[in-house]
């Protein structure tokens, strides 16, 4: 099992310098010492598949790569959007393909399933919400939730996707209600992936239940320590809870305690067990959709 810095070492060793590579694993597996470990034994450029990371004012909260691991070799596509500005699947993927054409060596890694699948299996060219339409789901779903959205998606779709996420039932819904066709039936007119995955060295890190839910705890400690309420409080003039980036998991906690809403311990809790739900979510997509990827379990 790969439980150390050696067992990383194993693993980079035995990918070929040439061939792309895609890391996937739940938040705290341990996704870029891997990726790093990999760049450094045969070259390469890291590149960010997480749907945070690409906010320019999380840097802490998401476990962006530091800056000095940055200089250990080339990172691509970490804080390069604004924390407003919306950024989709779409938007990654035209991101992405230009360094697919690149001189260096991708190694892709994030833990947004939908990015990787979406890489690997095609994007189908949905047409984009309308804003009255997206302001209607909204609506919908603050009156009667989920099951509200869930109610109105054909067979096919809610076969396809993760129930309990709301950003995933939303956006079905959204393309139900403003194409009149169903998510599933646009995903099976999808074109031709970026990098199909014959093409890549593909690994799911699927650490042990009770081994990943204690590195989470430890791990929003670091943060702690290392100023992620500092970052909170740089963010507090400007939050808006609908902005894109304000999805990053510990940030509505770190606000509500500036706010005076939360104490520090209350909202430490809050997010590791939010950043723990986020994991289970996470393994529940990968064992179901990358079930032809190499799984490496930890510890």
């Amino acid at each position: 099992m790969a439980n150390s810095g050696q067992d990383l070492l194993d693993i980079a060793g035995g990918v070929p310098a040439k061939t792309p590579v895609l890391i996937a694993g739940p938040t705290a597996s341990g996704k870029s010492a891997l990726a790093l470990a990999i760049a450094e034994a045969s070259g390469g450029v890291i590149v960010n598949a997480d749907a945070l990371q690409v906010f320019e004012n999380w840097s802490i909260l998401t476990a962006r790569p530091s800056k000095a691991e940055e200089a250990r070799a080339p990172h691509r596509l970490y804080g390069h959007i604004p924390g407003d500005q919306d950024y989709s699947v779409g938007h990654w993927l035209r991101d992405v393909a230009p360094i697919l054409q690149g001189d260096l060596r991708p190694i892709i890694v994030g833990g947004t399933g939908l990015n990787l699948s979406a890489l690997t299996e095609g994007l189908a060219d949905i047409p984009a919400t309308p804003a009255q339409v997206r302001a209607e789901g909204e609506a919908l779903l603050a009156e009667g939730g989920l099951p509200a959205l869930l109610a109105d998606l054909d067979p096919n779709t809610l076969d396809r996707i993760d129930q309990q996420n709301p950003a995933r039932v939303a956006r079905a819904w959204e393309v139900q209600r403003s194409t009149g066709r169903g998510l599933a039936s646009w995903q099976a007119d999808t074109p031709p992936p970026l990098l199909p995955l014959p093409d890549a060295c593909a690994f799911v890190l699927d650490p042990d239940r009770d081994w990943l839910r204690d590195r989470i705890a430890r791990r929003f400690d670091l943060m702690l320590d290392q100023g992620a309420l500092e970052e909170a409080r740089a963010n507090l003039a400007h939050w808006n809870p609908k902005d894109p980036s304000s999805k990053a998991i510990g940030a509505p906690e770190m606000i509500a305690h500036l706010k005076g809403d939360l104490t520090l311990d209350e909202a430490r809790d809050r997010a590791i067990i939010a950043s723990q739900q986020y994991a289970k979510r996470q393994r529940t997509w990968f064992r179901k959709r990358m079930r032809s990827w190499q799984v490496i379990p930890l510890p």
